[in-house]
């Protein structure tokens, strides 16, 4: 009994082996006051200011400090959607698309923060909001997700999540909103090199609509955001399920047979 649990471990040891991680420094920095962990905080932020003064160690750092509610409440959350993600791609896989994710939409959203304060659209004093979680990692294995969606189904997916994340990123009012539907978007387009669709079963089915409400309350995380992106992801499924099958039923034309070769007479 005891080695079926360890090999059922063994199969989502990233996922068991981040959580133990993020639960050890956010107990650490309970235990250790406010002013610790808002100088924390700030040391590992991936911010413009840290990152020009090239700090780069905060583009890891910054995914093991959390500042974003009660652990208890969102860490089950995002072991259901890592561990879903484990188990279709195995271990090296998922820690790619995460790290990609969270590095990758880092330095987006940090390009992006650099241009606006360059033509004056935001202060100079965003260079130094915090920007730490686990949420842009966590938004680009939900997107990467697609390819383990089967194929009736993929238009769905996709159709749902785009818009809910354009939406998002409208209607937040900061920059890491756009920064999670950046994560989101480089999840999906990461999973055209994963392979798909998976083994579903309940327990997976389970983790998936988990991860899948996690990964809602990421990116619609308002009472208004969520009222409009839940309604706008419907529509969008809906329109691409049509998109689909308008595609799936349009007349294939026929596919020309070579010609019989004609007998020849021995005469």
């Amino acid at each position: 009994m005891i080695f079926g649990v360890l090999s059922r471990v063994a199969r989502v040891r990233i996922t068991v082996g981040y959580a133990f991680a993020l639960m050890s420094v956010s107990g650490a920095l309970v235990v250790l006051g406010p002013r610790v962990r808002e100088r924390v905080i700030g040391l590992a932020s991936t911010n413009l200011h840290n990152l020009a003064r090239g700090h780069l160690a905060t583009l890891f750092g910054s995914a093991f400090v959390a500042d974003a509610g009660p652990i208890w409440f969102w860490l089950p959350c995002l072991v259901c959607l890592l561990a879903l993600a484990e188990l279709t791609w195995r271990s090296g896989r998922l820690a790619l698309v995460f790290v990609t994710g969270h590095i990758g939409t880092t330095l987006l959203v940090a390009a992006g923060l650099t241009a606006a304060i360059e033509f004056g659209w935001l202060p100079l004093s965003i260079s130094r909001a915090s920007d730490v979680g686990v949420s842009y990692g966590a938004l680009a294995v939900l997107g990467a997700l697609t390819a383990a969606v089967a194929r009736p189904w993929r238009p769905a997916w996709i159709g749902w999540w785009l818009p809910t994340g354009i939406v998002s990123a409208a209607l937040g009012g900061d920059f890491t909103d756009a920064g999670h539907s950046v994560a989101l978007v480089l999840g999906m387009l990461f999973s055209v090199w994963l392979v798909g669709p998976a083994q579903w079963n309940r327990v997976r089915y389970a983790l998936l609509a988990v991860g899948a409400s996690f990964g809602f309350l990421m990116l619609a995380h308002g009472e208004w955001t969520t009222l409009v992106g839940g309604a706008v992801g419907l529509v969008g499924a809906l329109v691409a399920v049509g998109i689909a099958r308008s595609f799936a039923m349009r007349p294939r034309p026929p596919v020309a047979t070579p010609a019989a070769p004609e007998p020849v007479l021995n005469g």
